[in-house]
């Protein structure tokens, strides 16, 4: 089998990599312009980041090896919510969660020489109302701070999630069944 590059430095893609069974794999962190035209959908903005991402990696890659690229966003009501600049970012983007729901979307590339394949992950995910205290109890942690909509949903800030549609692991950051799909395609097997 050829050899899986994982261009992120996210230690949750990491940890989902394991879990799955890919034991052995290369960190190799690309440059990439992350912007996007203004007119796509939230997928459609994660696909596109997640294909530069693609192409930036295979410079650091050969051509047999197979590179694995994604993107996560925070939408609420379309509107992107990134990483928090500071604790009162955190405590507005957790204000405007709480109580409703959001989406969150992964788009992943998974590219060998010349061939790409990219696709997206959709995630509906419901917070229970929260008392400002609450939210500050949790920003105290330093949990939400290196996280897009500032929460993790595999830590504590799984106690602000009341419920979720679609694919748990996309909010974490990588849709594990859509990327084994994706891997499948190149030949790698999960079930030998």
């Amino acid at each position: 089998m050829a050899k899986i590059v994982l261009a992120s430095a996210s230690p949750r893609r990491q940890e989902l990599l394991r879990r799955i069974g890919i034991a052995e794999f290369d960190i190799r962190i690309p440059e990439a312009d992350e912007t996007y035209p203004a007119e796509l959908t939230p997928q459609g903005i994660v696909e596109h980041i997640s294909r530069k991402k693609a192409l930036a990696a295979a410079a650091l890659c050969t051509e047999d090896e197979i590179v694995i690229t994604a993107d996560t966003m925070v939408f609420l009501d379309d509107q992107r919510l990134g990483k928090p600049v500071d604790e009162a970012d955190a405590l507005r983007m957790l204000s405007a969660l709480q109580g409703r729901h959001h989406t969150v979307c992964t788009g992943v590339t998974v590219r060998q020489g010349g061939r790409a394949i990219t696709e997206s992950e959709t995630t509906e995910v419901y917070f229970r109302p929260a008392s400002e205290t609450e939210l500050r109890a949790y920003i105290a942690t330093k949990e939400p701070m290196d996280k897009a909509g500032s929460y993790g949903i595999q830590e504590k800030g799984a106690l602000l999630v009341e419920k979720i549609h679609g694919d748990y692991f996309n909010v974490m950051g990588l849709p594990v069944l859509r990327l084994s799909r994706m891997l499948q395609q190149f030949g790698v097997t999960f079930f030998e």
